[in-house]
């Protein structure tokens, strides 16, 4: 084939606004977060929105299509201008949602900020291949969407590493306007080039009848397939940080697995593509096989193999996509369809599955679904080496005793394939491995895999009516008959705990006990402040802070999720508030814009505690954040923040913000607990900040020397980093505490 002349131009006109694309994804999630937080289901919300826009933009490409090249590169290159006018990136000026609304507003927001921009870019992709094919010298043009993938992940890998820490928003909204100018012109050229070539006068012109229009089956068929791996990365995502593993910008990783899956997908290297093939359903059921399973501890393997699974299971239904992909004259059709399918998958796990699930089911639907559509080359073809002509009787047998073996296993279920466990799993896979050859046949294994592999425990907590779902999460409510204690479980992360033995349910637990920061601080409310104390709490989990509340004090709860305040307030799940402070108002809503429409100078004490699975809330810790707090307290007023965290230490963030306003700070590292699993006590670490060195003194009785950290009831200095920018709404980045914490290990103690 004769190389193309300007090929080269092409690729690079379709990395740049891929590239572009998802760059401002993260970008106006990160603006986003003073007005709502950062809730895994955010970011779906957020997901939903670009694939809707990427529909609209794959439509418009579509109907280019009818035109001569010159006239669509006129209309594009004029509606990349018009857009322009939403530049440079910024956040819409729109009212923020009432509680419960979330889920519209999100994409209202994102509609009316970036819509008319992303619209336009997101066209280029489809538009541009077609005007590379539309030179009768250029080939199969399907290649370039690998390409175009290769710049998403380029895009989306770039941010968190590179641009969020170094560069302010300001900074970045500027930058990405640059690159959009870049594009607008590479798009000129693009037009420019088919514009002059004789060969594309010639394909415009001629009736174009190679090959007919594909039917509808054949379009729903690509419709489903390019929905299962949309929908997986979404609902890999909320399995991941809801019940396995909460770990920070885990959503970058399923985002950035199924872009690759694509390169690899269109892509020429069809002997990787084969191992894909053939690895794909035997991946599907061993960590599909867990797809019900709710830990409730968190695990790095069964993150990782989820992780591994959806890469696998993309790029082979991608594989399969591209291997039905119609002639290049129907090429923006093919996409319109995927895109279509993407929005189809996103619709199901962002927007119906939280409302129909109470946990996220929509996994190992999902899960189900790819089996029901993968292509099925025979793993282990036994029938073919033992030569089995009639191999039917054998697979029903074998799916009776994968059935017996699911019973025994679900029967068993302790949460690990100790002993018997594993014997039983193993066996249902090897069935499952066994009848690949046979569809129904495998989804049936598949499903009892995960069935017994903690499914029925699953459900059944569900069916008890012990699990609540909501915009924010997945929360479980489980008893502990051995150890006289209920606990309230928000994804991995323990969130209140309450004994149940007679004489101690008002015992504050886990990281409010008496001899943590905050139960030091609410035990000297009223020597601090009188017996009339006014005390904002933000964050109410199951209400364990309550029962500080004294007579005479007066108490304010700001939560955000409704869901979290029945849960509070039913006396059958938790009695905190009902015996404690059944009277305390309850604000609902965003604490950070709640606590700023008040009056100034309300509280003596205000105490954030708003952390949930290990996500930490930006919006909650900058410093126009902590200016709307110091605006709410009383001049004396004491500030406690709640900083426990399995994967960051933001010591060095309080500490930078302490010393910007001249505050004096100390932490209260609290080891409670820690060595006795069945303790009602979890360590915990809190900061206190106040306006004077006095009033420190007055709660600390005097912060001690670092060394002393962990002796009981001592406060002592934050730790600060030297050269630590201060986190503002415009400059704030988790990736380098993130990296300090887990691997330089900054942590003195």
């Amino acid at each position: 084939m004769t190389a193309t002349p300007r090929r080269w131009l092409f690729v690079l006109t379709i990395l740049v606004g891929s590239f572009l694309l998802f760059q401002v994804q993260p970008m106006v999630a990160r603006m986003v977060l003073p007005k709502l937080g950062g809730a895994p289901a955010v970011w779906n919300s957020a997901m939903l929105v670009y694939q809707a826009l990427l529909l609209g933009g794959y439509a418009y490409a579509h109907w280019l299509g009818r035109f001569q090249v010159r006239r669509q590169a006129m209309i594009h290159v004029a509606l990349l201008l018009l857009a322009a006018l939403w530049l440079p990136i910024g956040i819409a000026a729109i009212a923020p949602p009432a509680p419960g609304q979330e889920a519209l507003w999100v994409p209202l927001l994102l509609l009316a900020s970036i819509g008319p921009v992303f619209f336009a870019v997101s066209a280029q992709a489809p538009l541009i291949q077609r005007w590379f094919a539309a030179d009768t010298r250029a080939g199969d043009p399907y290649y370039l969407y690998a390409a175009s993938n290769l710049g998403s992940f380029a895009g989306l890998i770039s941010y968190p590493a590179l641009v969020e820490p170094n560069l302010p928003l300001a900074a970045q909204s500027w930058g990405w306007t640059a690159g959009y100018a870049l594009l607008v012109g590479l798009v000129a050229a693009a037009g420019a080039a088919r514009w002059r070539s004789h060969a594309v006068a010639a394909a415009d012109t001629a009736p174009v009848a190679d090959e007919p229009r594909p039917t509808l089956r054949r379009q729903l068929h690509w419709l489903l397939i390019a929905a299962v791996p949309s929908g997986l990365m979404l609902s890999t995502t909320t399995h991941l940080t809801t019940d396995i593993v909460a770990m920070p910008l885990l959503w970058v990783l399923p985002l950035g697995l199924y872009l690759l899956s694509f390169v690899v997908a269109f892509s020429n290297a069809d002997p990787l593509k084969q191992t894909f093939r053939v690895l794909a359903p035997a991946v599907l059921l061993i960590a599909g096989g867990q797809a019900l399973l709710s830990t409730g501890g968190g695990s790095m393997l069964v993150a990782l193999m989820s992780l591994v699974m959806l890469f696998v299971v993309a790029t082979a239904l991608h594989d399969y996509l591209h291997h039905l992909r119609p002639a290049p004259q129907h090429l923006t059709l093919f996409y319109l369809v995927m895109s279509a399918g993407g929005v189809v998958g996103g619709l199901f796990a962002a927007l119906f599955a939280p409302l129909l699930f109470d946990w996220v089911y929509e996994h190992p639907l999902l899960v189900l679904a790819a089996a029901a559509l993968l292509p099925l080359p025979a793993f282990l073809p036994w029938n073919e080496w033992l030569k089995v002509r009639r191999p039917l009787p054998f697979v029903i047998a074998m799916l009776l005793v994968a059935a017996f073996a699911c019973w025994n296993l679900a029967q068993g279920w302790d949460g690990t394939f100790q002993g018997s466990n594993g014997l039983w799993a193993g066996l249902i896979l090897l069935i499952g491995l066994l009848v690949i050859g046979w569809r129904w046949a495998y989804v049936t294994a598949l499903a009892l895999l995960m069935l017994g592999v903690g499914g029925v425990d699953t459900l059944e907590k569900g069916e008890h009516g012990m699990r609540t779902r909501s915009y924010f999460g997945v929360y479980t409510v489980t008893d502990d008959p051995q150890n006289h204690q209920r606990r309230l479980a928000h994804g991995t992360t323990l969130h209140g705990l309450q004994n149940t033995q007679p004489g101690r349910e008002i015992e504050p637990t886990t990281y409010y006990g008496h001899q943590s920061g905050v139960g030091l601080t609410l035990d000297k409310a009223s020597e601090l402040a009188g017996p009339d104390a006014a005390v904002g709490i933000v964050g109410l989990g199951a209400g364990t802070l309550s029962c500080y509340r004294k007579p005479g004090q007066q108490w304010t709860i700001f939560e955000i999720d409704p869901v979290m305040v029945d849960i509070a307030r039913d006396p059958s799940k938790f009695t905190f508030l009902s015996k404690c402070a059944g009277d305390t108002p309850i604000v609902i809503g965003d604490a950070r814009l709640q606590i700023e429409k008040r009056p100034p100078a309300q509280f003596d004490i205000l105490v954030i505690d708003a952390f949930s699975s290990d996500a930490i809330p930006l919006h909650l810790l900058t410093e126009e954040a902590i200016g709307i707090y110091a605006r709410a307290l009383k001049p004396d007023g004491v500030l406690l923040i709640h900083i426990s965290n399995r994967f960051f230490d933001l010591e060095p963030v309080l500490a930078a913000e302490a010393k910007a306003r001249g505050w004096t700070a100390a932490i209260r590292m609290d080891t409670a607990g820690q060595d006795d699993p069945t303790s009602a006590l979890t360590g915990s670490n809190w900061v206190a900040f106040t306006a004077t060195p006095q009033r420190m003194v007055q709660l600390t009785g005097g912060i001690r020397p670092r060394e002393k950290a962990f002796d009981n009831g001592v406060w002592v200095p934050l730790e600060a980093r030297e050269g630590f920018a201060r986190w503002t709404d415009d400059y704030a980045s988790t990736l380098p505490i993130l990296i300090w914490k887990n691997i330089i290990g900054g942590r003195s103690e």
